[in-house]
C-alpha cells in the first residue's frame, strides 16, 4: 500500500478509535475519579507498550530523548487527565467537538516555533473547520444550559498540547520509529503514573467494591489498549508519512463519531448541529486539498 493510501486509512481508523474514546472516558468515570482514571489508563498502557515494544527504544539516540520525554508529557500524560476532569462537567460529544481546535493550534505553533509553512487552502480549511466546531459548541450550550463550560477550557488546553506534540514529532523525531516514540513516551510516564495510582487510591477496597468498578475498569482497559496503545503508534506513523496538519485533521472527523456515541447514550443534539458537523468535514477537504498545479 502506498503512503498516500495508508495515510487516509490511518485517518479513518484513528477517527473511529478516538471518536469512541470520549464515551469510554465518560463510562470510566462512573467508577473512578478523574485522577484515578488517568492513572489506571497510563499504567495499563505502559504495561502493554513496554511488553510489546521495549526493543524499539534502541531507535532513540541520546539527543532525541529530551524530545521524546516532552512528546510524552504534552501528547499523552497531561491530556489524559485534562479530558477526564473536563468530562465531569461537559458531555463526551462536546469534548470530541472541542478537540477540533487541534489543527488551528498545529498551524500556529508549527509556524511560530518550527517555521513549518502552510498553504492558503490549509489555513482556510482550518478556519472553516473551526467555524463548524464553534457552531456545534454554541448550539450545545443552548441545549445543555446546566453544563459548566468553564471545564471546556481544559479540553482547549489539551488541544494546544496535542498540537505541540504533532510538531515535535514531525520536526525532531523523524528518525525514530513510531513504536519507539510511543514506548519512549511511556518510559517517562510510568513512574509518575504509579505514584498517582497509589495516591488516588484507585485500587483501594472502597473503589474496588463500588458498583461500577468492574465495568469502568473494562472501559478503561479498552481505552488504554486500543485508544492509546494502538492509536498512538498509528498516529506517530501518520505524522511521519504525512504532515502535522494532515495528521491532526483526524480531529475534524472525531466529532462525528463522538456525536454518534453521545446520541446513543442519551445526549441531546439538533439537526442544526449535524449541519455544523458537515461544515467541519468541508474543512477537512480544504485542509487536504492539493495546492494549485503551479505549486505542485
Amino acid at each position: 500500500m502506498s503512503d498516500v493510501n495508508r495515510k487516509w486509512l490511518y485517518l479513518v481508523v484513528l477517527s473511529i478509535i478516538w471518536g469512541t474514546s470520549y464515551i469510554l472516558i465518560k463510562k470510566g468515570l462512573e467508577g473512578f475519579t478523574p485522577l484515578q482514571l488517568g492513572a489506571v489508563r497510563i499504567v495499563i498502557t505502559s504495561v502493554v507498550l513496554l511488553t510489546l515494544g521495549f526493543r524499539s527504544l534502541r531507535t532513540i539516540s541520546g539527543k532525541e530523548w529530551y524530545w521524546v520525554a516532552l512528546s510524552g508529557l504534552l501528547g499523552s500524560f497531561l491530556p489524559v487527565f485534562l479530558f477526564a476532569f473536563a468530562e465531569t462537567e461537559i458531555d463526551s460529544s462536546i469534548a470530541a467537538i472541542l478537540n477540533s481546535l487541534v489543527p488551528l493550534f498545529t498551524i500556529l505553533i508549527g509556524f511560530a516555533a518550527f517555521r513549518i509553512s502552510f498553504s492558503r487552502n490549509q489555513l482556510v480549511g482550518v478556519l472553516v473547520g473551526l467555524l463548524g466546531a464553534i457552531l456545534l459548541i454554541a448550539m450545545g450550550s443552548d441545549i445543555n444550559p446546566d453544563q459548566n463550560y468553564w471545564f471546556a477550557g481544559l479540553v482547549v488546553l489539551a488541544t494546544i498540547f496535542y498540537a505541540c506534540n504533532a510538531n515535535i514529532i514531525k520536526s525532531k523525531l523523524q528518525e525514530v520509529s513510531a513504536m519507539g516514540i510511543a514506548v519512549g513516551n511511556i518510559a517517562f510516564m510510568i513512574g509518575p503514573a504509579l505514584l498517582l495510582l497509589w495516591y488516588s487510591g484507585a485500587l483501594s477496597n472502597p473503589v474496588r467494591q463500588g458498583e461500577y468498578f468492574m465495568s469502568s475498569l473494562g472501559y478503561v482497559m479498552i481505552l488504554s489498549i486500543i485508544g492509546t496503545c494502538v492509536a498512538k503508534v498509528m498516529f506517530n506513523r501518520l505524522i511521519q508519512i504525512s504532515s502535522p496538519v494532515f495528521s491532526v485533521s483526524v480531529t475534524y472527523l472525531i466529532p462525528v463519531v463522538g456525536i454518534f456515541w453521545g446520541l446513543m447514550d442519551g445526549e441531546r443534539f439538533s439537526l442544526w448541529q449535524v449541519f455544523a458537523a458537515g461544515i467541519i468535514l468541508a474543512g477537512v477537504y480544504l485542509v487536504n486539498k492539493k495546492r494549485s498545479t503551479s505549486q505542485s
